[in-house]
Parts: structure tokens; sequence; C-alpha cells
């Protein structure tokens, strides 16, 4: 086994089961990767190479990527002798004709990344006016701030999918909020992190065993070869429920395991997501080693939705809502307050908008 087949590991933590790693064994086990020198021509043909070869969404893309014509046009622009930095800058540029914000390089002096995913937008959020909304009074629960608004309307904020989340936190949360109209989840500038905590939250939101996706992988070197779909579901839970109308806020930022929530919980009944598309990032992320030492992280396995639509680039809300500069100096998030007026007015959810 090769030094580039010998770094190849498993870099997503928040799934664990034998499914997934039966995937990467499937993946990368029996791949005979070519041996590398250990210079910037060499450095540069392995990470062409990995990419060419295992990346997940080259065929998705392959309207506005082509990726022979990116080899072509950066192999004339690698030099021998060129330092570190140089070859860095050179790679990490390729890297990001992909457009994938879970493509990263990573070396001892700097992490390459593509975020135009979300820069390139309004953030529609605004952590002050959060603030406002949650009060000095609001509860903690794991990693969740949430609040009872006027009107009684449950609100709650959970800013990072990797922050864990008991389930006992969640009965409480459930509890607390029984008698509330409905309630407001604000996941909007939320990166991601563990899918156990996407099924753990949404499975409070669902009566029945509920198709959310599937999921595909690699079965060979060429672009448009993956497995048969392998549909994902949210089982419902076996503690306490909510069945009133809930409102989930998104914007650009809402990424990876955030972007698998929000396609969750728009298929739970009394359900409604508002605000900006999200930021998308529906490929599993590994990652891989060049000859250099340095690290590749990318997608790998292509999540899709229930009508095994591709989720890279993002989910729509049902109901497209922006952050208003009037609103934000009356010290009013204008997300909120719509989610507010969904939930007086609640007459159909995502779902039922969709059929």
């Amino acid at each position: 086994m090769n030094s580039v087949s010998k770094s190849l590991q498993l870099i997503l933590k928040s799934h664990k089961s034998g499914f997934l790693l039966l995937v990467f064994f499937s993946l990368f086990a029996c791949v005979d990767i070519e041996e590398y020198p250990n210079n910037p021509r060499g450095n540069f043909e392995a990470l062409w190479t990995i990419m060419d070869e295992h990346y997940c969404f080259f065929e998705y893309k392959k309207e506005w990527i082509d990726w022979n014509k990116i080899h072509s046009e950066y192999k004339e622009k690698v030099k021998n002798d060129m330092d570190d930095e140089a070859l860095f800058a050179l790679l990490n540029e390729m890297l990001q004709e992909l457009k994938d914000g879970h493509v990263n390089l990573y070396t001892p002096f700097d992490v390459g990344r593509y975020w135009k995913w979300f820069e390139d937008y309004e953030s529609n959020f605004d952590e002050s006016l959060i603030n406002k909304y949650l009060d000095s009074t609001y509860a903690i629960a794991g990693s969740i701030r949430y609040q009872i608004l006027e009107d009684n309307i449950g609100y709650l904020y959970y800013g990072n999918f990797s922050s864990v989340i008991g389930e006992t936190n969640l009965d409480y949360i459930i509890h607390g909020m029984s008698d509330c109209r409905g309630l407001i989840i604000d996941v909007r500038n939320n990166g991601g992190g563990l899918l156990s905590n996407v099924n753990k939250i949404a499975s409070r939101f669902v009566t029945e065993k509920t198709l959310v996706g599937y999921m595909q992988h690699k079965t060979g070197k060429a672009h448009d070869a993956f497995s048969e779909p392998v549909a994902r579901y949210i089982e419902p839970s076996a503690r306490l429920h909510y069945q009133k109308p809930v409102v989930v806020l998104t914007n650009r930022s809402c990424f990876s395991a955030t972007n698998d929530f929000v396609n969750a919980m728009r298929y739970c009944p009394k359900v409604t997501i508002l605000g900006d598309r999200t930021g998308g990032g529906s490929g599993l992320p590994f990652s891989s080693e060049l000859p250099n030492g340095w690290s590749v992280r990318f997608s790998v396995c292509p999540m899709l939705d229930a009508d095994k639509n591709h989720l890279e680039l993002g989910i729509e809300p049902c109901i497209r809502k922006d952050l208003l500069p009037s609103d934000v100096e009356k010290g009013k998030d204008t997300l909120i307050e719509a989610a507010k007026q969904e939930i007086k007015n609640w007459s159909s959810s995502c779902s039922d908008r969709f059929n």
C-alpha cells in the first residue's frame, strides 16, 4: 500500500454507522493510487487525481466544471522550483474551481477554503437582535438557548450542530414550550456539525417514520460511478414530541449538517421553512494526504432529498424573507417577526405546499 492510500482517513466524526464505514472501505481499501514524487509537480498530480477519482459532484456540476481542462490549465503553472507558499496558492486556486465549502487544503501555515457560498450573499442575521429577543432571562438546555416570546410563542436559537444536545435537554425544552402557540427554531449562521444531532432533534417533530432523503457513494473512478441511492428516514422519538406549528429560520450560512436539518424538517408536519436559501454543503467529507504531508478534505457521498434532488447548492425556503434595515433600526428581526405572524396564521406546512 503506497503513502497516499495509507493516508486516506475518515474525518466525518459526526456519523458512526456501519454503513458509512462500509462505504469508506469500499471507496478506498481496494483503490490503487499511483505513487507521486514529493515535489510541486508530483503534489499537483496527486491532488488532481485524488479529486478526479473520488470527489462526488463532478457529474452534478459538469455544466460549469471541466476537470480535465482545469488540469491542463493549472499544470502549465506548476514549476518545480516553487516554494510552499506559491504551491499552496496555486493548488487552493484550483480547488476553488469546485465551489464547494467542504473542500479544504490543510498545510502547517494556512488552510485553503471556499467561502463565497455565503460571503457573496446578504447575511440576514444580526446577533445583537437575537440577544434582544432572548433577553437576559433565557434558558439554556445543552447548547440551545430558548425563551418564550410575547404572544406566547417559543423561540430556540441553535448556533452549532457540533455542540452536544441531549435527549433530556430536548425533553425539558419541549415540556417548557408545550403551552406555546408554536415554536420558532432559529438555525441561522449555523455552519453544521453532527448529523446525529440532526436526527435527534428532527425526531421530536415526526409521528411516523418519514422519508427525508437518500445517500449515494462512489463505486468507481468515473465521475458518474455511483451506488443506487440508499433511503434515509427520520424515526419518531420514543420521548416527548412537539406537534404544534413550527417555523425554522434559515440564511445562507446554514451549511452542511444544518442544510441536512432544514431538509429533514421540511418533511415534518406543521413545519414551515422561512428566510433565505441555505448554503448547501450536502456532500459527506473525507480526507486524504499528499506526498508532502498536506491534507485535502473533499466531498465523497452526495446527499439527496426525498425526490432524489441534489442538496449541494442549498434549499429554498417555503417563505422568502430578508432582514430589513428599517426593522433593524427599530430593534426588530424581520424573520422572527414574520415567523411569529406565520404561527398565528398557521394553515399549512412546507410539505403540504410542496404537494
